[in-house]
């Protein structure tokens, strides 16, 4: 390292030009990444719900389903506008009355459950298939043109719709999330910091990390839009620690080495290596946990945030020592005293009163508990997103107008029996909450003969090995009533066919929710146990990690409960990875205090004088992270109309403040209480013999 750290430092020039260069490729790897704007596409392969999926694509060549509300239009028009959409370029096949029928055969000829399905006074339905998936860029693209076609009159409902408002949206607010979080970070570090013109080069280094980690997420062919999203504003938040230790560090070295700026900047490299890479780990810890989720967007996020973590790293000791020192006589210039002066008597306070911070802590424990496990989460993709988008208004008239939320796709076996595809059908348009149900024998039943039946219907609906019947639900998805008639349905379709398959936006949702509540335990347990052993090895001590670990999860508790008590639904995502994040990224505020308290017990200081020193001297450190990690965020989240990312900051800013106050105050109280066990199930500190008040 010491070579190293020389070579950085001698050839800072050539170091800083080298990283300019590296943003070159990083640049083409961000452009050239796939973003994913489907949630569901997560979902494990090997699921029922995705198998049909599959088969749908491969058997049936159709992908997304949409339905198309025409309103006011007369028949011919409303004829013209399919035949202008079936000639979009990724649509695979649009269903409405003259797939049945000629025009020219009046539409009083259809069944009356069949006519009233899709027709109201003033607006019909079409059904539309697209060739590709949900998000695929050609059915995004479809849906893009088919609103050009439609314009005012027609309304375009589904998922395929709603993912792609969620990406022109996301695209739309992306660059903002960066500009706020940069500009409020800037603010906060220019008030607690001595020098104006500094959170700029921070920035910079930050930003350069962030860009390479941008660009390296090519390997992995694709990113979820919440992970492209957060990445850039959580790397910030999560990574800022390592630019500040390094300029302190710069700084004491500067008294150590006058005149040597090289020298110390040298030393300021080697110091923050060490410390950086010890604290660092704990936050790639909880990343990684995410990645043992069965809900594949865990990993998503965990792969790429811990590697922007490693970036950071690398740009902290490299990119920012050059910048530094080449703009040396720019930093001295703007520099300035601190305009928030250091907190000296809050240690004498926070020990006098230890007492009544335990007695906070164990009272307020069980409403934090009980918030934590009793907020209301919601699994429905669309429900919280602005009402001005297209997609919500059309499924707000599709449910409004025809009473109509959900839609269901069965898959079922070909040669199933006329007689028993009639039985099925009545079966399912019989089950509470069904708007619905239709498929091949739902015509045939009617009195056209079967020679009027267009072969092109027929081709639609029925392949060599499958048919496919299209149910229309009533319930909105991730409500309990759609997921007990997904269970329904289910258990009716296997006894026609014991390898049918009810497929669509909320059976798959319903898998999405059994899933990720295994997977939020598995998580919990993995990010608890993988820090827990971290602080095990770096502290040797028994005591210590159970101390800290217990400290920052009753700061989750907080942040997780507070929702219950304000009414406020969560995405179902938040409480999963917001609790590992919090963990990971601000455990180290508790590791910075612990460390310089078993530092000064280790040297024989009294224990009261040791948490003094201890909190004395980290406090400043972790309120100028603590309210970096909170501006990086929480602007992002009351800027953002799109509530996943919304939520997911405002709860990681709300975090690092509530985690923040719970070490300055409980951890020190702790240390003060359980002075002895620590000493005596700590390594280095069972020979410390004082242990007086």
């Amino acid at each position: 390292m010491a070579k190293l750290r020389e070579k950085i430092v001698k050839y800072r020039v050539l170091v800083l030009i080298f990283g300019i260069l590296l943003l070159i490729p990083s640049a083409m790897g961000y452009f050239k990444t796939k973003v994913n704007y489907d949630i569901l596409y997560y979902l494990p392969d090997d699921i029922e719900t995705m198998k049909g999926q599959d088969i749908l694509m491969q058997d049936f060549g159709k992908g997304a389903f949409a339905m198309e509300i025409v309103e006011g239009m007369s028949v011919k028009d409303t004829a013209e506008i399919k035949k202008k959409i079936e000639g979009v370029d990724g649509v695979e096949e649009v269903i409405w009355y003259d797939s049945l029928m000629d025009l020219s055969v009046p539409m009083e000829i259809l069944p009356d459950e069949l006519k009233d399905i899709f027709n109201t006074d003033d607006a019909t339905l079409m059904a539309i298939f697209f060739k590709d998936t949900t998000s695929a860029d050609t059915t995004m693209e479809a849906i893009s043109q088919i609103r050009e076609i439609t314009k005012d009159q027609c309304y375009l409902s589904g998922m395929s719709a709603v993912v792609t408002d969620i990406k022109n949206l996301s695209d739309k607010e992306m660059p903002i999330y960066v500009l706020v979080a940069v500009v409020l970070t800037c603010i906060v570090l220019s008030i607690f910091m001595d020098c104006w013109i500094l959170p700029v080069f921070f920035m910079i280094s930050i930003g350069m990390a962030v860009i390479y980690n941008l660009g390296t997420n090519v390997f992995l062919g694709e990113i979820s839009y919440i992970t492209k999203a957060l990445s850039a504003v959580l790397q910030l938040g999560v990574t800022l620690d390592y630019s500040i230790f390094l300029w302190h560090s710069y700084k004491e070295n500067q008294k150590l080495f006058p005149g040597d700026k090289e020298k110390a900047m040298s030393e300021a490299i080697s110091n923050t290596f060490s410390s950086v890479v010890g604290s660092s780990v704990t936050t790639v810890a909880g990343f990684i946990a995410l990645c043992f989720m069965s809900f594949a967007l865990g990993k998503d996020l965990g792969i790429v945030m811990a590697k922007g973590v490693i970036f950071g790293v690398i740009s902290c000791v490299t990119i920012l020592p050059s910048l530094i020192l080449i703009f040396d006589k720019v930093i001295e210039k703007t520099s300035h005293r601190p305009l928030i002066p250091k907190i000296t008597k809050l240690s004498d306070f926070v020990m006098r009163h230890y007492k009544v911070w335990i007695f906070v802590f164990l009272v307020g424990l069980v409403p934090a508990v009980y918030g934590y496990r009793n907020t209301d989460v919601y699994y429905n993709l669309d429900a919280t997103l602005p009402k001005y988008l297209e997609s919500i208004q059309a499924n707000d008239k599709l449910s409004d107008m025809f009473g109509m939320n959900a839609t269901h796709m069965v898959l079922i076996r070909a040669d199933l029996p006329s007689k028993d595809g009639k039985a099925l059908l009545k079966e399912m348009q019989e089950t509470q909450g069904v708007r619905f149900a239709l498929g091949l024998d739902s015509v045939l039943g009617s009195a056209i003969p079967r020679e009027m039946i267009p072969d092109k219907l027929t081709d639609t609906l029925k392949k060599e090995n499958w048919q496919l019947i299209l149910v229309q639900s009533e319930y909105k998805v991730a409500s309990d009533e759609v997921n007990a008639q997904c269970e329904t349905l289910n258990r009716m379709i296997k006894t026609y066919d014991p390898d049918a398959m009810l497929i669509g936006e909320a059976p798959c949702t319903k898998d999405l929710i059994q899933i990720t509540d295994k997977d939020f335990k598995v998580v919990n347990a993995i990010s608890i146990g993988a820090v827990f052993l971290i602080i095990l090895f770096v502290f040797k001590s028994i005591s210590i990690p159970v101390i800290l670990v217990a400290v920052i999860e009753f700061a989750i508790f907080i942040n997780l409960g507070i929702p219950f008590y304000t009414g406020t639904r969560l995405p179902f995502i938040a409480s999963i990875v917001i609790g590992t994040i919090q963990l990971g990224a601000t455990v180290d505020y508790a590791i910075l205090m612990t460390t310089r308290y078993k530092k000064e017990r280790c040297s024989g200081k009294e224990k009261k004088e040791a948490i003094r020193i201890a909190l004395t001297s980290s406090v400043t450190s972790i309120i100028v992270s603590a309210l970096g990690f909170f501006a990086a965020t929480f602007g992002v989240g009351l800027y953002s109309d799109i509530d996943m990312i919304s939520a997911l900051c405002t709860l990681m800013g709300r975090g690092a403040i509530i985690s923040m106050f719970v070490v300055i105050f409980v951890l020190s109280s702790m240390l003060m209480v359980f002075d002895k066990v620590i000493c005596k199930t700590t390594k280095d500190m069972k020979k410390t013999g004082r242990s007086s008040l």
